[in-house]
């Protein structure tokens, strides 16, 4: 008798934690602690912004507003979709337990030239902009283009970045450049291998290195 009236209360004890995880919304995740055990951690609730546009100042203007929102870049891609055409796509997410508002900016780069590109990067990087993705599409009005986000943190410590961009249609080639850019101290962000309107097919590589005033 006493066995199942201690049965009876661990089931009733076990229904209830359940129910209150799912009242609550408490999603685990795993956490390691300083001891080195694996320890649970309940996750933050995020919400998500997925914004689209075959207009690439469009999509400038729609990241900083939804920065202005609390919302942080996540990702970017390029390509065809079924109803859009071929569209710049980015991932925007806020973590609700945070106030971020107006924290960070952010600038988008686009264009088929590659040499004007390092121009374009290297104004942001001395306004303190730090890279953060980079895609390939086709846009409406500029036709196959190189995209590049970059975000303002306004509490960033570094006070502005150096950038370099190498573009070459030869993987050899480009093994080269790279060595030699990271031993000047050139650190490596992103890649991509792509067909532009004017360098044809390149791959290009985005590096930089941090400049503290």
């Amino acid at each position: 008798m006493i066995i199942r009236a201690t049965l009876l209360l661990l089931c009733l004890t076990t229904a209830s934690f359940g129910q209150n995880l799912s009242t609550h919304n408490i999603r685990p995740s795993i956490e390691n602690s300083q001891d080195g055990k694996v320890k649970m951690m309940p996750s933050e609730g995020v919400e998500y912004k997925l914004l689209a546009t075959n207009k690439t100042s469009t999509m400038q203007k729609e990241m900083n507003e939804a920065a202005e929102a609390g919302f942080r870049f996540g990702g970017v891609m390029g390509g065809e979709t079924s109803f859009g055409g071929s569209e710049a796509l980015v991932i925007m997410t806020k973590i609700l337990s945070r106030r971020d508002a107006s924290r960070f900016r952010y600038k988008l780069l686009a264009t088929n030239k590659t040499s004007t590109m390092q121009k374009e990067l290297q104004a942001a990087g001395d306004e303190g902009f730090e890279y953060k993705g980079q895609t390939v599409y086709s846009s409406t009005f500029g036709g196959k283009e190189v995209v590049i986000i970059l975000e303002r943190d306004g509490e960033a410590k570094v006070d502005a970045w150096e950038y370099r961009l190498l573009a070459t249609k030869k993987t050899g080639t480009m093994q080269k450049e790279l060595s030699e850019a990271g031993a000047q101290g050139y650190e490596f962000v992103g890649v991509t291998v792509s067909e532009t309107s004017f360098g044809g097919k390149e791959v290009v590589s985005i590096l930089r290195r941090p400049i503290r005033k």
